[in-house]
């Protein structure tokens, strides 16, 4: 063995033995201060007897930990994420018991509940023992990476190294608006974003314009796949099938993908060497984890959670995400109460489940993602694409603008932080892309500014009963007594409520963009057809002082927008600064006429109301930050890239005050866009074959694990 071999083996071998120490020490700090665990016999030991017995406790401990654990959390892969994240603590604990009955002559003793606090001490102190000295040890950081590097080489038959062709890393943020962003940058909130944009810093920021429906589901796919067509919403009715479609449901994310992929013949922006974490679809990658569409499929390919095995492998980052994960769900209970006690408005319910909702998107799936993107990195891939979701769910409940919305980011630009000192030391450079789906708008829910929701109004319009917390407000009121007026029956005090159809309308709402379909229309129901079955209905949703306008299909003049007073305007002549939908801005025009042209757009689009004083819209769900629809910062997300590469778009087209370069129009332009600068490093994506884009099972890949 040659003298760097021995340097180094010894090396590792100090590492242990501090590592080991510091553990034994802890233990018995533990010991001292813990009524319930002992390491000592009930007779007493002396001070080199406890030692030597913590010395054990520790070793054993530690080599569960290293040989145990992964096993035990590859075999828990089947555990929904969410409960797996529970476990950490019981898991590690019993790890914990294991070890002192290892012990000799059964000197350690505790009880199960303390065993969990001080197995997560223990965890801790030893992962940050080894970090720190893994850091200190800069020629054991250059042998890893090292390693990451040759494994790469052998993989790719090339030379993988920092002088070949830069990796793409495009972290998506969910639910972050162009504007949004550049003031975070502007406020402190987001250093790593503000250096990006500072002059000189080789950053260019890029609005983008979402479809009309500008929610996850429409623009990942977009982005990822490179279609989006017929997709009116995050959630709709497909009358032919007779089921609701939700971008956020397995089974309903695998089938849009597949579509997708049959309309482009496509497997993705990921086909060569990539890996989609975090995302509802796979763009075609190969490496997975946290990708709901994955999360459908059955057997092998069923491996979406994998990235969870390479993060909780190491029980020191289970019990870290496990102790963050209850400091979240506390800090979200603070933050309600305080709302509730300063009376904010607006303001939603935030009880039930949502605090541990919230902690899982801003804590577990934060720490994961980031994780295994960083992996992705040292493995040196080519293209890696992640979503980080924390913002857009606690802006949904607290406000895109609220002091709550401010700390995720601030804490989202940590982990971008994290991720550019990485990039400093992969084995091939990287370009780092920072984009967002869509945006945010604020607004007190429709519900509460006007006292019933959307299923409410359209259940007046129909003539079918509503409940009687909507007859007891004044806008519940006033819409009944509206229908009657149009029916021409008389209103009455108490009238008896007519019992419901057995087919009655299907309501859904996407932020502040509702879809109202009538199964027992066969195809898309005309304007016509609805005011023989129900004459009050489009008046009373069109003159709502909460609706901005409809969409219906009418036989005589084709699609038309209705609004308030009667008006009516030919989708045909649509146009933008005009009319009904001169509030919503530029490109409202062609997003409406897309959307008309799919075949499972819903009998009746209906877009809430838009401010464009105040910004504000108001959401049929319960949200106070929303999107969905058209109106406000919702529609207005972004690109942000180094300017090594390409434009975004090369034509000239204003886009809006601040930005330098074109304007892109939806979430197909982006996909083009990113691809292009994939091709411009990488050369072009493999298309598939007409059999792979037949077989959607196939065409996706199949997961691996997380680097």
């Amino acid at each position: 063995m040659s003298d760097g071999r021995w340097r180094t083996a010894g090396s590792a071998l100090m590492r242990v033995l501090v590592v080991w120490g510091v553990s034994t020490l802890t233990m018995l700090i533990l010991a001292g201060i813990l009524p319930d665990f002992q390491l000592q016999s009930d007779n007493g030991d002396s001070f080199t007897k406890i030692a030597f017995t913590a010395a054990w406790g520790a070793g054993a401990f530690g080599l569960l930990s290293a040989l145990v654990w992964p096993v035990v959390v590859r075999a828990l892969l089947i555990v929904p994420a969410f409960v797996l994240g529970m476990l950490v603590f019981f898991l590690n604990g019993s790890l914990l018991l294991v070890a002192l009955r290892l012990i000799p002559d059964g000197r350690g003793a505790v009880n199960p509940e303390t065993a969990v606090v001080v197995a997560a001490v223990m965890s801790a102190v030893a992962s940050a023992t080894s970090t720190a000295l893994a850091v200190r040890d800069d020629n054991a950081y250059r042998r890893r990476l090292s390693r990451l590097a040759d494994r790469r080489r052998r993989r790719s038959g090339g030379d993988g190294g920092r002088s070949g062709p830069p990796g793409t890393v495009f972290i998506q943020l969910d639910g972050v608006g162009h504007d949004v962003l550049a003031r975070a940058a502007a406020g402190g909130l987001m250093p790593t974003v503000a250096h990006w944009l500072a002059d000189g810093s080789g950053h260019r920021l890029t609005p983008w314009r979402t479809d009309w429906s500008s929610q996850t589901g429409a623009s990942q796919l977009g982005i990822l796949h490179g279609s989006n067509f017929d997709i009116p919403a995050f959630r709709w009715y497909e009358k032919e099938t007779g089921d609701v479609m939700v971008s956020s449901r397995p089974a309903s994310a695998l089938e849009l993908q597949r579509r997708a992929i049959v309309r482009t013949r496509d497997g993705g922006l990921l086909t060569l060497d990539g890996a989609s974490r975090g995302n509802l679809f796979s763009g075609g990658a190969d490496q997975l984890a946290l990708v709901l569409s994955m999360a459908a499929r059955r057997g092998k390919g069923r491996r979406s959670r994998a990235g969870y095995f390479a993060y909780f492998s190491d029980p020191a980052n289970a019990v870290r995400t496990a102790l963050s994960f209850v400091a979240e769900v506390g800090r979200e209970i603070g933050q309600s109460t305080r709302a509730r006690i300063r009376k904010d408005a607006p303001r939603i319910k935030r009880g039930g489940l949502y605090p541990f909702i919230r902690a899982f998107a801003t804590v577990v799936e934060r720490d994961v993602v980031v994780a295994a993107l960083i992996g992705d990195m040292f493995a040196g891939r080519t293209a890696v694409y992640a979503d980080l979701v924390a913002y857009d769910e606690v802006a949904h409940h607290s406000g895109p603008h609220s002091r709550d919305a401010d700390k995720v980011l601030a804490r989202l630009d940590r982990s971008l932080a994290l991720i550019v000192k990485v990039a400093e030391h992969t084995p091939r450079r990287y370009r780092i892309v920072l984009l967002s789906d869509h945006g945010q708008s604020p607004g007190e829910t429709f519900a509460g500014a006007y006292g019933l929701t959307l299923k409410d109004l359209v259940r007046a319009g129909c003539g079918l009963p509503v409940p009687r917390r909507a007859q007891r407000t004044k806008s519940g009121s006033e819409a009944r007594d509206a229908v009657r007026i149009a029916l021409h029956r008389p209103v009455e005090e108490g009238e008896a409520e007519l019992p419901a159809t057995p087919s009655g309308p299907v309501v859904l709402a996407s932020g502040n963009l509702g879809l109202i379909s009538f199964p027992d229309i066969d195809g898309r129901a005309t304007r016509e057809q609805l005011d023989r079955r129900h004459p009050a209905l489009l008046s009373t949703l069109a003159n709502h002082p909460g609706i901005g306008f409809l969409l219906v299909r009418s036989e005589l003049h084709g699609s038309v927008v209705l609004g308030r007073g009667g008006a009516q305007t030919p989708v045909s002549e649509l146009a933008d600064g005009e009319g009904l939908l001169e509030p919503f801005g530029p490109g409202a025009a062609d997003a409406v006429r897309r959307t008309d042209t799919f075949p499972h757009v819903a009998d009746v689009m209906v877009n809430s109301i838009y401010d464009p004083t105040t910004g504000c819209v108001h959401a049929f769900e319960e949200q106070i930050g929303s999107h969905g629809g058209l109106g406000g910062e919702q529609s207005r997300p972004f690109l942000l890239h180094p300017r090594s590469m390409s434009e975004p778009v090369t034509s000239r087209i204003s886009a809006g005050p601040g930005a330098d370069g074109g304007e892109l129009v939806g979430a197909e332009q982006v996909h083009e866009v990113l691809r292009r600068w994939l091709r411009e490093c990488s050369g072009p994506q493999v298309p598939l074959t007409s059999d792979d884009a037949d077989d959607s099972g196939r065409a996706d890949g199949t997961a691996a694990e997380a680097g």
